[in-house]
């Protein structure tokens, strides 16, 4: 499968995932296809087949510990910050990892408040 193989497939993943979700939208943004939900960014399907994920800052430094996952940077060397994570394409081959992830930042994405990122 080459990148955009990857990324594509993880796209109609998401879109699977994200179908009973009210006021979903998909835009170009963090070098990927983003996905918002209630206009705020949770999720980013990356040209390399890796999950962009935006979660609660507080949950940061556990869920970092997962499997695959690390600090998200945008560019070499340049954290993110906290509740920007990168999850490695190897860690979310099933539905259940991919699932899990989503429901992590739906979570966070339904108590941020209007204009939260």
């Amino acid at each position: 499968m080459t990148v955009k193989q990857g990324q594509a497939a993880l796209v109609e993943r998401l879109r699977a995932s994200l179908a009973d979700e009210p006021s979903t939208r998909e835009v170009s943004m963090f070098g990927g296809r983003s996905f918002m939900v209630n206009d705020k960014m949770i999720v980013s399907a990356q040209g390399n087949g890796d999950l962009l994920v935006r979660v609660a800052p507080e949950r940061d430094g556990d869920l970092i510990e997962s499997t695959g996952a690390s600090r998200a940077e945008m560019g070499a060397g340049r954290s993110m910050g906290q509740g920007w994570i990168s999850v490695g394409a190897d860690s979310i081959t099933s539905e259940e990892q991919l699932s899990y992830w989503v429901g992590v930042t739906l979570e966070y994405n339904q108590r941020a408040g209007p204009g939260s990122s």
